[in-house]
């Protein structure tokens, strides 16, 4: 769900991260509904059903659907997949892994998050990737900080995955989140400390590695929105909304929803 952005960032006030919390806490509780029914032999159009009579039987919207076109509720991205797959009849298999990604939009602002699942057991590989993309992303967390700069964030993912090994996505960035679902500033999953514009209190952002367990190339299917890996292998996204803030950055989304789901 990329998008060419104002170049303006805009600031939240405390009543605007309170509602920004709102939706996203909603929409950290749809991905938690659809970690229920994960399991092989489900289709990821089951799963995008699920989470859009939970999302309209809590008032809100789904942010994604119509959204420059955008034909469902989640994008289901599986395997060599990286991002903005479009959910299909086909069920999901043993030792596949799908990135879930949801939006919502609740009183005028926007919830996002993503989480890559795992369908049964997968290769020892794969396991490593998903545990170093999501540790990654903890890592970038703990950069938005008052003072710090884009570019903190990206340095901690960045050095961390390709010390593992791993290569990280440039193409598709993290994003600034709001009234609009795509806001300034971009937060790419790389670069260089002390670079990129300055991290104030009141900045809301999504942050969302996108880590490849072979290169970093990637290309776009033919359905215009399908991003997967140049080379077929195997990547991993998982994102959270946080509130940039003095010494800890406020975490708005959260994987909490999900992580007891996928223990019953």
């Amino acid at each position: 769900m990329q998008e060419k952005r104002s170049l303006m960032i805009v600031y939240k006030t405390e009543e605007e991260i309170e509602l920004l919390k709102a939706s996203n806490e909603l929409v950290s509780k749809t991905l938690g509904e659809v970690a229920k029914r994960i399991r092989p032999g489900v289709t990821t159009k089951e799963l995008d059903k699920i989470a859009e009579e939970y999302i309209q039987d809590h008032g809100a919207k789904p942010g994604f659907k119509g959204y420059q076109g955008f034909p469902n509720v989640l994008c289901t991205s599986v395997n060599n997949q990286v991002v903005h797959g479009i959910p299909n009849d086909q069920p999901l298999k043993e030792g596949d892994i799908v990135s879930i990604d949801c939006g919502v939009l609740l009183n005028e602002y926007y919830g996002d998050s993503a989480y890559t699942f795992k369908i049964g057991t997968v290769s020892e590989a794969i396991d490593k990737l998903l545990e170093i993309t999501k540790a990654s992303l903890y890592m970038g967390i703990e950069q938005a900080i008052e003072g710090n700069r884009v570019g903190d964030i990206g340095y901690a993912i960045q050095n961390y995955c390709e010390a593992q090994g791993f290569s990280v996505v440039r193409e598709m960035v993290g994003h600034g989140l709001g009234k609009s679902l795509h806001e300034s500033p971009e937060i790419p999953n790389y670069g260089k400390r002390g670079r990129g514009s300055k991290l104030k209190r009141g900045l809301v952002i999504c942050i969302e590695p996108m880590i490849n367990l072979g290169r970093k190339d990637i290309v776009q299917e033919k359905d215009g929105w399908t991003i997967r890996t140049f080379d077929k292998k195997p990547s991993a996204h998982y994102e959270l909304a946080v509130a940039v803030n003095k010494g800890k950055a406020e975490t708005l989304s959260t994987f909490k929803y999900i992580e007891e789901a996928l223990k019953n």
